[in-house]
């Protein structure tokens, strides 16, 4: 699955992705169905779908801290990471250790980081909402920063292209401040839920509750399985239900034979080509 980098050999490839995330594996991914022969440098380890996922479906009561973690451990070693509110025991390798690899923090910044194939598309929370024009519009409405020089219409086709592929659940309501996705069927709101929603209707009728719209599937989608519901979606996931790069666009993208994958390569610096004003390689 993965390649070694041999120093003595040399191999020219049509475009070169650094990272595999959410970000690198659709750059990965549309590259490759293009005919293009792509290499991908992930700097940290090889992670399989499903095989490397250890502690998935492991107990909570069998961890030494239940799951949650050594709050020391978590002070000394991943003070950044814990911020994230994500980064316990049962997940802790998929996060890096914040004293091994310290930024400089300049401004309030919470750099949460994996370090493995995949990246943060392992455990991030795949909560997927469309900007509207309100968001687009803001700067210029309120007179700072910088007005965007897009607007959604011109995003909505490339909205629909990826919700299309990733897999969206939700529940369309017509709202102008939240764009309807291409959504799969919506999860189910419980009986509590749907009693806040009805209420919220009958005293606020302009106010709407839905539920949320998630890369998550409720039923089978481009070879991955529905969501069964069984929790700790943040340890990963076998059956592909949440969208991940390992779940979804790297797969796409080996199936190619176009793609190559290296792991343990850390880029320091890109090749600049004065003469063709554009990059033509990286250093690693």
């Amino acid at each position: 699955m993965f390649e070694h980098i041999y120093l003595q050999q040399r191999q020219e490839y049509d475009a070169i992705v650094v990272g595999s995330g959410i970000t690198g594996g659709w750059a990965a991914k549309e590259l490759t169905e293009q005919g293009l022969k792509v290499l991908l440098l992930e700097r940290g380890r090889p992670v399989e779908h499903g095989r490397d996922y250890i502690t998935e479906h492991k107990p909570n009561w069998e961890f030494a801290f239940r799951g949650l973690g050594d709050r020391k451990k978590l002070e000394e070693e991943y003070p950044v990471q814990s911020r994230s509110g994500v980064a316990r025991e049962d997940n802790l390798h998929f996060f890096i250790n914040d004293r091994e690899h310290p930024y400089v923090e300049e401004k309030p910044f919470t750099w949460v980081q994996g370090n493995q194939l995949g990246g943060k598309s392992i455990t991030w929370g795949r909560q997927s909402y469309r900007w509207s024009d309100l968001d687009f519009e803001a700067n210029l409405r309120e007179g700072i920063a910088v007005d965007w020089p897009i607007r959604y219409a011109d995003l909505e086709p490339w909205y629909d292209y990826v919700e299309r592929f990733a897999g969206i659940s939700g529940q369309a309501e017509g709202l102008t401040q939240l764009p309807d996705s291409q959504f799969l069927p919506p999860m189910q709101l419980n009986c509590v839920e749907r009693k806040m929603r009805d209420e919220i209707k009958a005293h606020f009728p302009e106010r709407t509750l839905t539920i949320g719209r998630t890369a998550i599937l409720t039923q089978p989608h481009n070879g991955r399985a529905a969501c069964h519901y069984c929790g700790p979606c943040s340890r990963g996931c076998t059956p592909g239900a949440y969208f991940s790069s390992l779940s979804s666009t790297l797969p796409a993208a080996r199936a190619t034979g176009n793609l190559t994958i290296r792991p343990h390569s850390v880029v320091h610096s890109v090749i600049y080509d004065e003469e063709k004003g554009r990059a033509t390689g990286v250093r690693v």
